[in-house]
Parts: structure tokens; sequence; C-alpha cells
């Protein structure tokens, strides 16, 4: 089975939806004249601070950003580095950042455009996502449901269920001996109490635990990489030598270095695939431009900062070439990075657990909106159960095979809502565009009157 699926996983993420990921990635990014550089700035003010604040919404900016890096900052950052390491090289982290650049821009068009496309459900809370753009906005209901049914199905057997729990019962097993039985009903009663408070319990949990766990889990990489600062630029040196040289010294050649680093990537950050709009929709702001800006920084904190992390530890380490996997090679890199051993495993775990829990919080709600778009509230009801029961057996999954089909949904709901961004890649250009030439305009009448 695993056989199996991994070659379908091969054709799913060949050149044609790598080549379509970074296409539309490129386009946006000359056609919005490199915001990810020039907006940076402003996209990091609105988060706390919107300038277009409105009671049209579920939740704030800031608690919509959180929802949406709750499902992103997961096992992606810490398992997920280490298997593209593993497998494609230290050059793999290059093409890491690579996704990470091109996919702000693409983060940006998938914020706006769900801002600009939403609606509500009967019971007054807002629908928004992809789902809705395709449908309202490009105006194809075939490609709206397409993405909704691989979005249920990224929820139920992907991102949202197995790769994580997984994660969490091997965490909690390598560090505290908790067994799996124990973490698998623990688990699913704690994610039943969250989610059936709906979206905003939902955030509400995330804005609280997403701080924290990224500082936590940072703070331990940066003693890492200050205890090892004369390595930097020799690992910096390894990381771009490694991309492009047909046959690296360590790991895979060059087509697995650029196909590990820009699935795991977006495996990561999520950019393109969809799911991010479905938080940025329950956003309280009528400016689909500012909401834009605040959904690329979540691309940018996801890759950009943490995975960053992630792979510096690890190479500095040089457990890349100890032949452990996953959540091992990482927890061996803090182990042996860290002048205390036994700290750098337990942050790694417990950054873990909590960068996974966080996941399957966000995902259960990104479901419940596509199952929602599909079938209406009962099925939705129905979705939650189905969900649970995952959940409950999730631990007891492979997690090699549960990696591999993570990565198959993933591209297939990627697919429908890049078309639907090419499709709809005037409305982004001209809301843009309107939204800055206003706001120059408005700062040239201020210096106006502070002059007279």
């Amino acid at each position: 089975m695993v056989s199996f699926f991994s070659k379908v996983d091969s054709l799913v993420w060949g050149a044609p939806l790598i080549l379509l990921l970074l296409g539309t990635g490129i386009y946006f990014t000359f056609r919005l004249h490199g915001l990810q550089f020039s907006r940076l700035k402003l996209a990091f003010s609105l988060i706390l601070h919107p300038k277009n604040d409105t009671q049209d919404g579920d939740v704030s900016s800031f608690q919509a950003l959180c929802t949406a890096l709750s499902s992103t900052i997961g096992t992606g950052n810490i398992v997920g580095v280490a298997t593209a390491i593993a497998a494609g090289g230290p050059g793999a982290l290059f093409w890491m950042w690579i996704s990470a650049f091109f996919g702000m821009a693409t983060k940006f068009s998938e914020g706006l455009l769900a801002i600009k496309y939403r609606t509500k459900d009967e019971n007054g809370q807002v629908a928004g996502g992809p789902m809705y753009y395709l449908q309202n906005g490009l105006h194809n209901t075939v490609l709206a449901k397409m993405f909704a049914v691989f979005g249920v199905g990224v929820a139920l057997f992907g991102i949202g269920t197995f790769t994580q729990v997984s994660s969490i019962s091997d965490a909690l097993t390598l560090s505290f001996n908790v067994p799996t039985w124990v973490s698998a009903i623990v688990l699913t009663a704690l994610v039943a109490f969250i989610t059936l408070g709906g979206i905003r319990r939902i955030a509400h949990v995330a804005e609280k635990i997403i701080p924290f766990m990224c500082v936590f889990y940072i703070g331990g990489v940066l003693l890492i990489v200050l205890t090892h600062l004369s390595m930097i630029p020799s690992v910096i040196a390894l990381v771009i030598k490694t991309a492009f040289v047909p046959q690296a010294a360590v790991g895979g050649g060059l087509g697995i270095a650029v196909q590990k680093g820009i699935s795991r990537g977006i495996f990561s950050n999520e950019s393109g695939l969809g799911s991010a709009p479905i938080a940025a929709a329950a956003a309280k702001t009528d400016s689909c431009v500012e909401q834009g800006l605040i959904s690329m920084t979540g691309t940018f904190i996801d890759t950009i900062v943490v995975c960053t992390m992630t792979g510096l530890a690890i190479l500095i380490t040089q457990a890349n070439l100890t032949g452990l996997e996953g959540a091992a090679m990482t927890t061996y890199a803090f182990e042996n990075g860290l002048f205390i051993p036994m700290v750098g495993r337990y942050i790694v775990n417990i950054g873990l657990v909590l960068f996974a829990f966080t996941t399957i919080i966000g995902w259960n709600y990104y479901g419940e909106r596509c199952m929602y778009y599909l079938a209406g509230m009962k099925a939705v009801k129905v979705y939650k159960i189905v969900f649970l029961v995952l959940i409950a057996i999730g631990p007891f999954m492979s997690l090699e095979f549960v990696f591999i089909l993570a990565d198959i949904v993933n591209g297939l709901m990627a697919i429908p809502n890049l078309i639907g961004l090419i499709g709809l890649r005037k409305d982004i250009i001209t809301e843009t565009e309107a939204y800055f030439m206003a706001d120059e305009t408005e700062t040239v009448g201020e210096l106006a009157e502070e002059s007279v």
C-alpha cells in the first residue's frame, strides 16, 4: 500500500503541480510589484492595528491569523523539515525558502479573495474560502465542489488528523512514556471540547497557544544558533550549494531536493493550498487587501522563521547524517546542540505536541466549512463525529503512510484553488492597486494639511 501511494504521490507532486504553484506565486509577485518586500512592514503592523475594523465577521484579524497559523505551524515545521532534508539533502531547505517567498504573494491573493467573496451560513456565521470565490467570483461550481471535497479529504485523512495525532502520540511516548491508548483518549476529549465550541473557541485557544509555542520553540533553536555562530556561514553555503548540485553530497539529487523542498514547504505553510482563506474570511474587517497582507505574514512566520530554525539546528549538529528520520532527527539535533541534552528533547517534543494539536483544531474548522458548502449544516454534525473517530485511531497509524497520504490530498486540493486565483487575477490586481492608490492619496492629503 505504501509503495502504491508513493507512486501516486510522485504523480500528483510532479512537475506540472510544482510549476503551477511556483508559477502562480511568481506571477503575482511581479504583478503586485513584490509586495512581499515592499509591504511586509505594513502587513505586520496591521496584525495588531488594523485600519478597517468592522463587526462583519466572527473573529478579529489577529485571531483569524492565529487560526490560520494554528493549522500551518504543525508537524511540517519539525517533522516535515527533517524528512525533506533526509530525502533531498540540505538543499531542500533552500527550495522551502523559494516556495515560501513566492508563496507569500499567493497567500496574499487568497486572503484578499476570501474577504471579497465571503458570505454567511444559516446560523449567521461567516462562510468563505476558495469554495465561494470559485463559485461567486469565477462562476465555476464544479471547481468549487472539487475543492470542498479535497478539503474535507485533507481535514479527515491528511494534515488535519493522522499526521498530527501520530506525531503527538510518538512525542508523548518518547518523552513521557505515555501509552498510545491514553494519548488517543485524552486527545480526542480535548479536541471535542474545543472544536464543538466553533470558530470563536478555536480562535480564542489559538491566539493563546500560537505566540507561546513559537517563542518556546524558536527560543530553543536560538540557543543552538548562538552557541554555534561560527558554523552558520558554512551551513548556509552548504544549503545553497546542494540546492543546485545535481548529485548532492548528502541526500538525493536535484530533482528530489526541489520536489521535497517545495512539497514540504507547501505542506508546512499551505500557500496556494486554499486552507488559510477559510480562516481569513472570518476576520472582522471590511478591507480585503488588508486581510490579504495579514494572511501573507503567516507564510513568513511559518517557513522563513520556524522551518529555517529547525533546518539550521539539524544541519549545525549534522543530525541529517545520523540515519534518523522525522522527529527523531530533530530531537537528536536539539539534544546535541544544547548544552543540557535532556532540555533539548523536551523542547522538541513539547513543541511538537503543541504545534500538532493546534493544527488539528484549525483543520477541523476548515473541513467543517468545506462540508457545510457541500451538504449543509446537518452534514457538519456527521463530519464532526467522523473527525473525532479518526483522531482516536490516528495514534495507531504508520507515520510514513500518513505523510504520503497527506501529500496526495494536499496536491489535489491546491489544483482548483490555483486555477481560481489565476482566473480571478484581475480582481486581485485591481483591488490591490485601488487600495494603495487611495492610501497614497490620503497620505499626500495629510502632508498637505500639515504643511498648511
